[in-house]
């Protein structure tokens, strides 16, 4: 199911809750949130660019801490190791 982003469109009568932005999980057929289930404030939904791929610490971090071993490559047929 898709996760979609909403904020309050009145920040002013926003609770906590709506007014910095929160995530749900809704189905494609159910309808558009309209107001803050906590607070009954009007929302709306946010345009969000999707993470695909990204990730808050780099991908050769996790793999060092996974033990792997990452070559540079710095002449034909020679490699470095890098960690």
């Amino acid at each position: 199911m898709p996760v979609y982003d909403y904020i309050a469109t009145d920040v002013a009568h926003a609770c906590l809750y709506c007014e910095k932005g929160f995530e749900t999980v809704q189905r494609l057929a159910e309808p558009r949130m309209t107001v803050c289930p906590r607070c009954g404030n009007p929302i709306t939904k946010c345009i969000v660019a999707p993470a695909i791929g990204r990730s808050k610490t780099k991908l050769d971090d996790r793999a060092k801490n996974a033990g792997f071993t990452k070559l540079k490559k710095i002449g034909t047929g020679e490699y470095e190791k890098m960690y």
